[in-house]
């Protein structure tokens, strides 16, 4: 798609609409971005035009945005923050012939993935790696990522999932809160105090009816939205929960969490390595499909 360079605007006008808007001041995004006032106010008016609306409205000693400049200030902002990402994703990857971008779910980036890429770096030497975190599905056209790995089922437009593994959860708690408790079955965790993960809240429930219990009391307790902040919330004593067994590996080896019944539930979901269509014959992503299946169990 051809684009219209008369849409496109230069970012350093951008920039300074951005600097006047958390300022208030011309004067003062001048003295930030070591322009003079006139210069600032000249780009300002620049991009009014450019638009067809005021952005600003002049009250006393103050600019105060408009309504049209308060929707346009989120747009500024995201675009700003992705040319930088841009730019420094150039720059990381200036020195080497091979990048790899990758969007992966937060808890199993940090608690999985990482500890691993060394091993792929070393069959794929001078690569260069950019792991971020994204918890939902996206359009790979907005955001420049090579791949990503999903949580959820094969669904992802102009994007082919590749199956990777299923996910098995069990109960678990620090050994102190374990003890502290008279646990002799499954049901006798109904009058404990529970973990939730915030997105999956029906967890409980799910394993109470596999394992003979009720549902009733299930949904008390805390709640947080990412699985590394129940899994410390658990080390540190205050309830039990349910967790995927690759990712407390450590803290089961160290002692810092024990299972309580060894009562494993399969979530109803699973995880996807996901390639968008442009990128699918992409040695590097090829190269990382067939490494990270050999990553998880079988």
């Amino acid at each position: 798609m051809k684009l219209s360079r008369r849409l496109i605007p230069d970012v350093t006008t951008l920039q300074a609409f951005e600097c006047a808007a958390r300022h208030g001041s011309f004067t003062q995004a001048a003295h930030e971005l070591n322009l003079t006032q006139s210069a600032v106010s000249r780009q300002i008016k620049d991009l009014e035009e450019q638009l067809g609306v005021l952005l600003f409205e002049r009250v006393r000693q103050r600019v105060v945005l408009s309504d049209d400049g308060r929707r346009f200030l989120p747009e500024v902002r995201k675009l700003l923050h992705q040319t930088e990402e841009t730019m420094l994703r150039a720059m990381a990857s200036a020195s080497s012939e091979h990048s790899l971008s990758i969007a992966t779910l937060p808890t199993f980036g940090s608690r999985w993935l990482t500890p691993r890429i060394p091993g792929f770096l070393a069959e794929n030497p001078g690569t260069i790696i950019n792991i971020a975190s994204r918890s939902a599905p996206f359009d790979f056209d907005e955001e420049n990522f090579d791949l990503a790995i999903h949580y959820g089922q094969p669904v992802w437009a102009r994007a082919a999932c590749t199956y990777l593994c299923s996910e098995v959860i069990l109960p678990a708690a620090s050994p102190e809160l374990v003890k502290s408790w008279n646990l002799a079955e499954p049901k006798d965790l109904e009058r404990a105090p529970l973990l939730h993960l915030a997105t999956r809240p029906k967890l409980w429930a799910q394993w109470f009816e596999l394992n003979g219990g009720s549902a009733d009391t299930a949904y008390r307790g805390h709640r947080f939205d990412q699985f590394s902040m129940v899994i410390e919330t658990a080390v540190a004593g205050l309830g039990f929960a349910l967790l995927p067994h690759y990712l407390i590996e450590q803290e089961l080896a160290s002692g810092r969490l024990a299972v309580v019944f060894d009562r494993p539930m399969e979530t109803e979901n699973s995880y996807y390595l996901v390639v968008p269509e442009g990128k699918l014959e992409n040695p590097l992503s090829q190269a990382f499909r067939a490494w990270i299946s050999r990553q998880v169990p079988a």
